[in-house]
């Protein structure tokens, strides 16, 4: 039996009514990526709800089958803003997950990776930066070119051969050796912003960082950089491990909350995601409950932050075609979609173009797109169309898994469009 779902962050598994009421629904089906692929009840979200519900109550058991689907699952949260009801279906196949794990029902393999990679090395920074640099050196050495055109290795590890082309390409410095704690704007600072290096963000998209502390900088902005921050805890809470997240979130907590910031400005809406949900994660955390609340009331994607205070007015046109992919955890998590397109529509010269099918998944979802790559590369093919569809010269992006997953997929396709963040637009716009 799963025991617990019902009172994780005040999450209640949906009541019987609830699920009659979505049998006759049904409109969480269409907006469902897994359900599109397989067009099976038991890969949409009502059908995992029904799953999730029966194991709890203990009139089915927790087979490979129920663990798969739970796994078959991108987390996108579509579901969420289609659903009338408003069941929140991410906590509850989190909370699925994470049982899962508890109840030592994953395979030794997956526990292993997870142990490794999501317990230790993300989790742990000094950890992440040997891993990187070791990565690094496999990059720039020709090996990975090498292993890249080898008839051998594709044929002994046709995955690792294709998985091997989504590893985010690492940077020569990492971003928090090349800034101080504390980044001044060239004026009178009129906002004190705190802002996450991350993980990834932090040894993998250098540039993306430094991208949004110049445009901060711009806006009058004084930004705070923690030394001693750590990861966030999306990938390890996403993926069902709830304590290692919770114990990272505590210490962002402390180390944001002691620096005594106005906001804390997000350019991963995975993390930002994460991160506007700690109150939630620490509900019965006697120590931590209200100041998560607090933290976590400080946080906004770096695309809500600047439609709140105003896009300064850029002095040259940018004569640019562009368009704008919803990041699931911004779109449909954190309900932001109006104000990145708003502010990209005031950029002068711009030519706008909406992205057909914008807010459906490109398939990266955290690891999804390691450990599921085939599934993820028939969601990504959808995507694909609508960009080709687009021609656009710029796809703008606010996560670092979607800029990487539709960056293979225009690579694959012979597209030309370009895959940027918003924070790198803006600085080109700016010419910072």
């Amino acid at each position: 039996m799963i025991s617990g779902i019902s009172n994780f962050s005040g999450i209640d598994i949906p009541s019987d009514d609830v699920l009659t009421n979505c049998m006759h629904c049904g409109l969480c089906l269409p907006v469902c990526p897994t359900y599109a692929i397989t067009g099976r009840e038991k890969s949409s979200p009502r059908g995992r709800i029904r799953l999730i519900k029966s194991v709890a109550e203990g009139t089915l058991e927790m087979t490979d089958g129920f663990v798969d689907e739970m796994n078959f699952c991108l987390d996108c949260q579509a579901c969420e803003t289609a659903c009338p009801a408003g069941v929140q279906y991410g906590s509850l196949v989190e909370a699925a997950r994470n049982q899962i794990r508890i109840h030592g029902k994953e395979s030794s393999s997956t526990s292993l990776l997870k142990w490794i990679f999501l317990h230790n090395v993300v989790s742990k920074k000094y950890l992440l930066k040997l891993v990187a640099r070791i990565l690094g050196i496999y990059q720039s050495s020709g090996m990975e070119r090498l292993m890249k055109h080898s008839y051998v290795f594709k044929k002994l590890a046709p995955k690792l051969s294709k998985i091997q082309e989504l590893s985010p390409r690492i940077d020569g410095r990492f971003f928090d050796d090349i800034y101080p704690e504390i980044v001044k704007p060239t004026g009178k600072p009129r906002y004190r912003v705190g802002f996450l290096s991350g993980c990834i963000m932090n040894v993998a998209f250098a540039k993306i960082n430094e991208d949004t502390i110049k445009v901060l900088q711009h806006h009058d902005c004084e930004i705070i950089i923690p030394k001693d921050q750590v990861c966030c805890g999306s990938l390890q809470a996403h993926n069902g491990d709830f304590d290692i997240a919770r114990t990272l979130a505590k210490k962002n907590i402390d180390v944001f909350l002691r620096s005594d910031i106005d906001v804390l400005v997000m350019n991963s809406a995975g993390c930002g995601a994460l991160m506007k949900e700690y109150g939630h994660y620490l509900l019965d955390d006697a120590d931590y409950a209200d100041k998560a609340i607090i933290f976590s009331s400080k946080v906004k994607d770096i695309s809500e932050f600047l439609y709140d205070i105003g896009l300064k007015k850029p002095e040259k046109e940018y004569k640019h075609r562009v368009s704008y992919h919803d990041a699931c955890h911004l779109v449909h998590a954190q309900k932001i979609s109006k104000q990145p397109r708003e502010l990209i529509k005031s950029i002068p010269g711009i030519d706008y173009v909406e992205l057909n099918e914008a807010s459906w998944c490109c398939g990266s979802a955290g690891t999804y797109n390691v450990v599921r790559y085939d599934d993820s590369m028939k969601i990504l093919d959808r995507k694909m169309e609508n960009v080709k569809a687009a021609e656009a010269e710029y796809i703008v992006a606010n996560n670092p898994g979607c800029l990487t997953q539709i960056a293979h997929g225009c690579t694959n396709a012979h597209v030309q469009t370009k895959v940027v963040h918003l924070a790198t637009l803006l600085r080109d716009v700016y010419e910072l």
